[in-house]
Parts: structure tokens; sequence; C-alpha cells
């Protein structure tokens, strides 16, 4: 069991005073089988008028707070601590079922068992069907292939096939645009895998969270570990080492997350769990300042 802490700082900065605001913020990781969340604090400046928390539709936490003084900046500071263990050591990925087999029970058969993972095959607003992401999967799904196996023949191609480059995207680029310029950031390269997942009828889903600021000695340094990241869940049940049925796979850094990598909320894609998202009235331009940083504790 390896325990990490997280430190995760959001900054905005306006050019007039913000008269109102409500905001909804993902910071508070997940806590199951594979990750505990031993502790977790959430500072808010300005003190918030009004703030609550629940649980979204993908069991994921969330706080939403609203501030009714007016305000020139805004900072959110995260603190959390997490036990991990390595969810998929045990993985068999040849003796995962064939992905058609997979694929046909999250289609609709009437009278047949409902599969709650068919959200996930489905499109969403930042990840919509596009025919050149089916022609793109298809080289990694063969006919019979074990699920889990041409899933780890996709990440490692979307690794190889995108350039990393910071701020070449927005949060708001057209998947198509990102696919087509081969290069992007960590959500374009979760974004692109996920697609090419659900155009071959399987289902896929985001999941925002952290990276190992410093790796173990003889590690390598992840792309993104200086932010918040981003990578995918493929559900491949049935499988060895696959916990409840979600394989993680990390297309940036071409890797099976380990205990490097704090899961932070899951979603169908990024716009169901940014980590901060609201409205506001009055601010005019602003900035951003983000910074993440990840340690081991134990």
């Amino acid at each position: 069991m390896t325990t990490l802490e997280v430190l995760h700082q959001t900054r905005y900065d306006y050019v007039t005073p913000v008269t109102q605001a409500l905001h909804m913020a993902h910071l508070m990781p997940l806590h199951d089988a594979g990750q505990q969340l031993l502790a977790h604090d959430l500072f808010i400046d300005p003190a918030p008028a009004r703030r609550t928390q629940d649980i979204d539709s993908h069991g994921n936490p969330r706080v939403f707070f609203s501030l009714a003084k007016p305000h020139r900046a805004l900072v959110l500071r995260s603190r959390s601590r997490v036990a991990l263990t390595a969810r998929h050591a045990a993985l068999v990925a040849a003796a995962s079922p064939a992905w058609e087999r997979v694929r046909r029970r999250l289609r609709y058969e009437a009278g047949a068992a409902f599969d709650a993972a068919v959200e996930f095959a489905q499109p969403s607003p930042l990840v919509p069907r596009l025919a050149p992401l089916r022609a793109y999967a298809r080289a990694s799904f063969p006919e019979g292939v074990p699920l889990a196996q041409g899933a780890l023949d996709l990440m490692q191609r979307v690794h190889a096939d995108f350039e990393f480059e910071s701020r070449s995207t927005e949060v708001d680029t057209p998947l198509i645009e990102a696919f087509e310029q081969r290069r992007g950031v960590c959500q374009d390269f979760s974004h692109v895998m996920i697609a090419a997942l659900r155009m071959q009828g399987l289902a896929a889903r985001y999941v925002s969270g952290y990276l190992l600021t410093t790796p173990a000695p003889g590690q390598p340094v992840l792309l993104g570990a200086d932010a918040s990241h981003a990578w995918v869940q493929v559900y491949c049940p049935d499988t060895t080492g696959v916990g409840g049925g979600w394989l993680d796979l990390d297309p940036t850094n071409n890797v099976v997350p380990d205990v490097g990598h704090v899961r932070l909320a899951v979603g169908r894609d990024y716009g169901d769990i940014a980590p901060l998202r609201g409205v506001i009235r009055g601010g005019g331009e602003h900035t951003l300042d983000v910074s993440v940083s990840t340690r081991r504790i134990d």
C-alpha cells in the first residue's frame, strides 16, 4: 500500500468585481477498495455564503458553493491524503473475454439483463460519434481478440501517434480537431481513446485525477504530473486483475495506472467532472492559475 498527499490550488483573478457566483467542484478523491481516502479538506476564499456536498450520478463526491459578496479573486486549496493499492497488478489481458462478446452485452435486447455500463458506450457532449475514430480503432480489434489486449494495443497506438504538447488545445477544442492534428494534452489523448472504444461498441469512461509528481527511483517522470491529469477506463468484465470490471489505461504515458495515479472522479467526458465550473455575474476578463503537487508520504 502506498500513501500519497495531493495539494491542488486553483486561483481566478478578475479584472472587475464578481458580484455573485455559483460553483461546483469535483476535488475530493474517490474512496473504494483500491483507493482509501484518509483525509480531505477544501479551503475556499472568499468564504462561501452557502456550501453543500453530495454524490453525483456517477458516484463522485462534489461540492456546491455560492458567493454573494463582490470579489476580485477566488482561491480554492484542496489537500487530500489517499492510500493506494495496485488495482491491476494481477491483470491477465489475454484471458479477458473477446471484445465482441462484451459489445453484445452492451446492446439492447428485449428480455435480456440490463448492463449499467451501457451508458458509457453512448456518445457524450465532448465525445461525439466520429467515423474516423471507428477506422482508427479497427486495427486494435481484429475478430476474436481479447478485449483487454485490444485496449492495451489501442492505448499504445494513441501514445505513439499523438504528441503531448501543452497549450496546443483548449478545453473546448473539438475532438475531431485534436484527432486530426495528432497532438494535445491528456484530456485530448483520453477523449480520442474513449471515442475509438465507443465506436467499437465498447464502454469507456473519462477519469480525472493526479499523478505522483516525483516518481520512484529509476522510474520516468510521467507527462502531466504538474497539473491535474486524465486517463481512461474501459469496461472489461470477467477479467482477472480488473476489480469492478473497469480497466484503467493512461494513453498519455502508455501505462496501466498503478499506485502513482490518484482517481478524483469518473464520467462520460471532461464536462461531467471538471475540477471547477460555475456561473458568475461580473468579473470581465480573468486569469487562471492552477498548481498541483503530489508526494509520497509513507
